[in-house]
């Protein structure tokens, strides 16, 4: 967590569907050189609730990670330009990715690149063709193993900002804000991500109910409602728009 950020307690995604808040969907970078098969992915993993986003080579990948939070890395070890092994290789080489879960796709079969994979500190290793089904519930599995989040929930501080989400209950410079459900749950997916950048797209996938269709310039209309909350503390400048990519909640 940014240090900006001040947590009391330590949470669970899990632990989310027990309040009046939409689950923080896991995001999935998935790295493959092969339109149709990210295509194939990210249909496959969307409809079963995860937010996915994409790249062709591990140049693209590192550019995504530094963009967005990743919580698991699909990783296809026959890349253009850096192979997977070698691009997993320099993830767990890295202070900052070397936590990151990495489950590897390969059309081999041999046990051979499996035991490399693994060696080179892959979490799992999974053969094309497979099951949409069998790679969900890997994913889920290895998210599960990866967590290292406790079940207690928290209150999140930032910058003046304070937010409790077991009494769904939001404070600005100590006084309290009344704010619609939505605008409580994007203020949560903030706080929870100080001074990240996220685009239109990213935040429908983590705040609004999937089973819901929106358009994207529904997040322009709570973004204009947060400020406004905030207007009366001076703290609307905390929700900052990111020329070309979307918004971001940054003290600076």
């Amino acid at each position: 967590m940014h240090p900006a950020a001040k947590t009391v307690c330590p949470y669970s995604k899990g632990n989310l569907r027990r309040l009046a808040l939409p689950p923080i969907m896991p995001t999935i970078l998935i790295v493959d050189d092969e339109a149709p098969i990210r295509e194939m992915l990210r249909f496959s993993l969307r409809n079963k609730g995860f937010s996915c986003i994409e790249a062709a080579d591990a140049s693209e990948a590192i550019h995504e990670i530094k963009k967005a939070d990743v919580d698991l890395i699909l990783l296809d070890l026959m890349l253009p330009g850096q192979s997977g092994f070698d691009f997993a290789e320099d993830l767990k080489a890295d202070p900052h990715t070397q936590d990151l879960p990495i489950i590897m796709l390969t059309a081999r079969e041999g046990d051979g690149d499996k035991i490399k994979g693994l060696n080179l500190g892959a979490d799992d290793y999974v053969t094309k063709p497979f099951s949409p089904n069998e790679l969900v519930a890997r994913i889920n599995a290895v998210l599960r193993r990866t967590s290292s989040l406790a079940s207690d929930q928290r209150i999140l501080e930032v910058a003046g900002l304070k937010l409790d989400p077991t009494t769904h209950r939001f404070w600005a410079k100590n006084e309290a804000v009344a704010v619609s459900k939505t605008e409580f749950n994007l203020l949560y997916f903030f706080m929870s991500h100080p001074e990240k950048a996220f685009n239109r797209d990213q935040l429908l996938d983590n705040v609004w109910d999937a089973n819901v269709y929106v358009g994207t310039r529904t997040v322009d209309v709570h973004i204009r409602r947060l400020r406004k909350a905030l207007e009366p503390s001076s703290l609307d400048h905390l929700i900052q728009t990111v020329q070309g990519v979307g918004y971001r909640l940054s003290a600076g």
